[in-house]
């Protein structure tokens, strides 16, 4: 799908892009690992602000995708990336990029938690210190925000020099999103971030990237189709073709849900294929 059509498809949906509300524009991007193809022809607008979820069946390229849009695919020597992700006037492919500027900008959560083995207050303290944050009371005053804005402040304030990995999942979670969150990123992306977590943890962290969706752009892999339905703007659908990873289709979330146009998505959403 050419980035006209996918352009076409969401006004059919009646969502009009403006180039203001464009945040990212994913044109044509293939990922390589070595010689194979891994995922073919990505054309994809991410809109400012809003919630766009990527489902679809496991291994068809969801999160080689998403971690091509913060170069974190290029840790890999191994991995090849052709096409253009356009973002703030730069080419992500193309130009020549900071990657910690980038990495800062376009912040990453991953499937499990992963707080370092450090202290509640450290885990947010190191990265500002690393990002040349010297002034120890604005530091102080970033990690407060950062954990009222995950709703942890109340429950660690007492605790922050105990080890994180002593809090629950679902707090060490919400304590990696609130690590993202203090370097102040654009966009935030997301994969899989409930799938480690039990059904109350799950749900608080939900509440939490609904409440994100005004301040920052979030795209998200899940495989949890009801959690792509009630928290997304936009949704685009994988699949596997020919041992490679496709876009099938891609839309406001609501219209692809209840009346998909491709038999295939159709097919997945309902269970009877995938």
């Amino acid at each position: 799908m050419t980035v006209a059509e996918v352009i076409d498809s969401v006004i059919d949906n009646d969502v009009a892009i403006s180039p203001t509300s464009l945040h990212m524009d994913i044109r044509d991007l293939s990922i390589y690992y070595g010689e194979k193809l891994a995922v073919g022809g990505i054309s994809l607008p991410l809109r400012r602000g809003k919630i766009t979820a990527l489902i679809g069946p496991s291994g068809c390229g969801k999160t080689s995708f998403l971690t091509t849009l913060n170069q974190l695919s290029s840790l890999n020597s191994d991995v090849r990336v052709d096409g253009d992700i356009f973002f703030d006037g730069e080419n992500l492919v193309k130009d020549s990029i900071d990657f910690l500027t980038l990495r800062r900008r376009i912040g990453m959560i991953f499937q499990k938690p992963n707080p370092f083995p450090l202290s509640i207050f450290r885990n947010l303290d190191l990265p500002l210190k690393e990002h040349g944050v010297k002034s120890r009371a604005l530091r102080q005053e970033k990690i407060e925000k950062a954990l009222q804005d995950v709703g942890l402040w109340e429950e660690v304030k007492t605790r922050l020099n105990t080890p994180a990995l002593a809090l629950s999942g679902g707090q060490q979670q919400r304590l990696c999103i609130a690590r993202a969150l203090i370097l102040e990123p654009e966009i935030l992306l997301m994969d899989e971030p409930c799938s480690a977590l039990d059904p109350i943890s799950s749900g608080v962290v939900e509440d939490l990237i609904m409440r994100l969706r005004e301040d920052y752009t979030v795209v998200i892999v899940t495989h949890n189709l009801a959690q792509a339905k009630r928290i997304s703007d936009f949704t685009a659908f994988f699949w596997t073709e020919n041992n490679a990873g496709k876009m099938i289709e891609f839309g406001d979330s609501q219209c692809l849900f209840q009346s998909p146009k491709n038999a295939l998505t159709s097919a997945y959403i309902s269970g009877t294929k995938g």
